[in-house]
């Protein structure tokens, strides 16, 4: 087992999610782990990481996997402009590689935010820590086990 998913496995258990982590292949996209899970790909709460261009930290956006994240909106909701954050910056201040970033076990706090979208669905499912493991919550536990902010930063894919 990962060091990384090892971090997510106990941060689930120290949160008191009770949650069954599954190994699904590679999944590096919403569409391949809804696949692999048998879900819609909108179950699929994509972490994406954007860098404060001003505090210089990251922040995490918990997107639905058919919605993209709109950076103005973004911004906004952080109160800073954002830019992208490379691999070596998400993975020393997460300590997960891209792909594989979960919602919970970050190496530093991290601000975040939620996509409404979410809540459409009485199952979502996130990375828990690579890119072939998953796990799935309700949206209700998700946002709480992130500390995200529901909030929209998203522009709708037709």
């Amino acid at each position: 087992m990962s060091k990384s998913l090892k971090r997510v496995a106990a941060a689930l258990d120290a949160l008191n999610v009770e949650t069954e982590i599954k190994e699904v292949g590679q999944a590096l996209t919403a569409a391949a782990a809804a696949d692999a899970l048998g879900c819609k790909i909108d179950q699929i709460a994509n972490s994406i990481i954007l860098l404060g261009l001003e505090s210089g930290r990251t922040k995490l956006f918990l997107t639905s996997g058919a919605n993209r994240v709109d950076i103005e909106k973004a911004a906004r909701a952080v109160g800073e402009p954002l830019g992208k954050a490379n691999a070596a910056i998400i993975r020393a201040q997460t300590g997960f590689a891209i792909g594989g970033v979960a919602p919970v076990g970050h190496l530093q706090e991290i601000d975040a935010w939620m996509d409404p979208h979410l809540f459409n669905f009485p199952q979502i499912y996130a990375a828990a820590g690579t890119p072939r493991h998953l796990f799935g919550t309700v949206p209700q536990v998700m946002q709480r086990i992130s500390g995200s902010q529901l909030t929209d930063f998203v522009e709708i894919s037709k």
